[in-house]
């Protein structure tokens, strides 16, 4: 099949990096946008012209899913070496030196192992491809790629038809209050003793049952344990379900993933495996039951459910408040190469606090596309109360009150019925130290707003 246009369109401004005197560059494109087939379109150009090329992994288990890509787009494997980064690097003597060496999910690449490499092959144009060029403790990628090539977003990608929309729901289930992070993540084994217990796990399957039932799903847990179990709870409740980690024996694990792409299995639970570049069936949900303090894997873990397929519609489950950490998932994020300091990557419009019912426990940004502030839940009509209507009244004064500094008018009423505009009963408001809403709610009185 050939590229989309702008996977096409991807591959050109690498190539015009090169031309510019860019050595390594860095693709960056969402979960599902087809980062696979344009390195391998990549791979071939290169093997094309008898040139050879390096492919590095971080997983042994995506060594075999992407020669098999690489294999049936084209590309010359006598002149391609696809190896785990670890091996490479004990084994760089024995490597014939690659005329271009690609990183797949490059936002690994800082590790010293990859740098080893780098190094060993002074002369080799690299090419690194990742959703989030970014890591955990906020370093940047600078140190190894010096330009990123930014392809389009996931709401994009939604809106044309690349990614299935998708539904979020958060009926979160324990308090992570307290939990010490280790390593800049949560400390897993401290949250698998909250996780492992008969009424979460009640929960779990009641949401499944409540908000998916029936639709296949991935079920991301905090520990092996965790997910063994909770594939067991699933059975137990009649649900087809089933486990599987890096340490499943290649034969089960091929027979678990057959058994769940036929539809024997509604449910696959796994604690990190079904992530970053792992080729599991499509689904319609995935239930996230690990916290993280991760985008990375935040974000491979929910729209693992958004491949596209025509009237579809995808499902997220978060039971940990993920969302709460990062926004959502096709949130427009701006990305560098420069280190900075951990915080939240979201867009402007999710800067605000996102929205969630507590009628039916939907998770959405809190502007619509108009740009109101969203008074209505849009999946069961819960309509919110006062607080947020107060906010709204805040947000309206605060705009008339710049249209005040504008005009630049002096106020010298005595009482509140000499104004005669919503402005004035602004200025006269602050003038006389009235609590926030009152001029709102005099200006509706008198019928100045609508």
């Amino acid at each position: 099949m050939p590229l989309r246009p702008y996977q096409e369109e991807l591959v050109q401004r690498v190539r015009n990096a090169y031309l510019h005197g860019k050595q390594a560059p860095c693709i960056v494109l969402p979960c599902g946008g087809g980062k696979s087939v344009i390195v391998a379109e990549i791979a071939k150009r290169t093997t094309d012209k008898k040139n050879r090329v390096l492919f590095l992994v971080h997983r042994k288990e995506l060594c075999e899913q992407i020669e098999n890509t690489f294999r049936k787009w084209g590309v010359d494997m006598l002149r391609c070496q696809i190896m785990m980064v670890q091996t490479a690097s004990r084994r760089m003597s024995k490597i014939p030196y690659p005329a271009l060496i690609i990183t797949d999910e490059n936002h690994h690449s800082l590790a010293s192992t990859y740098k080893k490499i780098y190094e060993a092959f002074p002369k080799a144009r690299r090419v690194g491809v990742t959703a989030t060029p970014t890591r955990l403790d906020g370093s940047g990628l600078e140190d190894v790629n010096d330009e990123l090539i930014e392809g389009v977003t996931a709401k994009w990608l939604i809106e044309n038809n690349y990614l299935a929309p998708y539904d979020y729901y958060s009926p979160e289930l324990v308090d992570l209050t307290g939990i010490k992070i280790k390593k800049g993540d949560y400390d897993l084994s401290a949250i698998e003793s909250m996780m492992i217990n008969k009424a979460v796990y009640g929960d779990v399957i009641r949401y499944y049952n409540e908000l998916a039932s029936g639709l296949q799903a991935v079920c991301y847990c905090t520990t092996v344990k965790h997910s063994i179990e909770t594939a067991f709870k699933f059975r137990e409740a009649g649900i087809e379900a089933a486990h599987i980690d890096g340490s499943t024996p290649r034969a089960e694990r091929d027979r678990i993933i057959e058994e769940f792409r036929r539809g024997a299995i509604d449910i696959l639970c796994n604690v990190d495996l079904i992530s970053e570049g792992f080729d599991v069936p499509d689904c319609q949900c995935a239930i996230l039951l690990r916290p993280t303090q991760s985008l990375t894997l935040y974000i491979q873990q929910s729209m693992r459910c958004m491949r596209y397929r025509p009237g579809k519609r995808a499902i997220i489950i978060d039971h940990v408040g993920n969302y709460a950490r990062f926004g959502m998932p096709d949130a427009d994020r701006y990305w560098d190469l420069h280190a900075k300091k951990k915080k939240k990557q979201v867009d402007k419009e999710d800067e605000v606090k996102i929205l969630s019912c507590p009628e039916c426990y939907a998770v959405f940004p809190p502007l619509d596309s108009k740009g109101n502030r969203v008074m209505m839940c849009p999946h069961c009509g819960y309509q919110f109360p006062e607080k947020q209507k107060k906010e709204r009244e805040e947000i309206e004064e605060e705009k008339h009150a710049e249209l005040k500094k504008i005009t630049g008018f002096v106020l010298n009423y005595k009482t509140p019925e000499e104004c005669r505009t919503y402005s004035e009963l602004i200025e006269y408001a602050k003038t006389h130290g009235y609590k926030k809403g009152w001029a709102y709610y005099q200006a509706k009185k008198r019928g100045l707003i609508a």
